[in-house]
């Protein structure tokens, strides 16, 4: 199966929630793709600095593309958070 008929079979948001893994005893509990030591943290840095999803997949072969596509799409979910900001009141008297 070529990557896009791979991407049209499955959402982005599908393949973050089949590929990306928390574990508590590996990497400190950080998310994985697919159980591994590659944390989504890395292939997101990878990219941030320039290098193609190709570029990555080359010099990771145990990657997939879909993983790459998992990465981004589960970047994207953490970005769509809201935050709530809290005023610290000083109450030292």
């Amino acid at each position: 199966m070529d990557t896009l008929d791979s991407a049209q079979a499955k959402r982005p948001e599908d393949l973050a929630r089949e590929r990306i893994t928390v574990e508590a005893g590996k990497c400190g509990g950080r998310p994985c793709v697919r159980g591994t030591r590659m944390r989504v943290t890395d292939i997101l840095s990878l990219m941030a600095a320039g290098a193609t999803r190709e570029e990555v997949l080359a010099d990771y072969p145990h990657l997939e593309a879909d993983d790459i596509t998992a990465c981004l799409s589960y970047a994207a979910a953490l970005t769509e958070q809201r935050l709530l900001s809290v005023a610290h009141a000083d109450v030292s008297g």
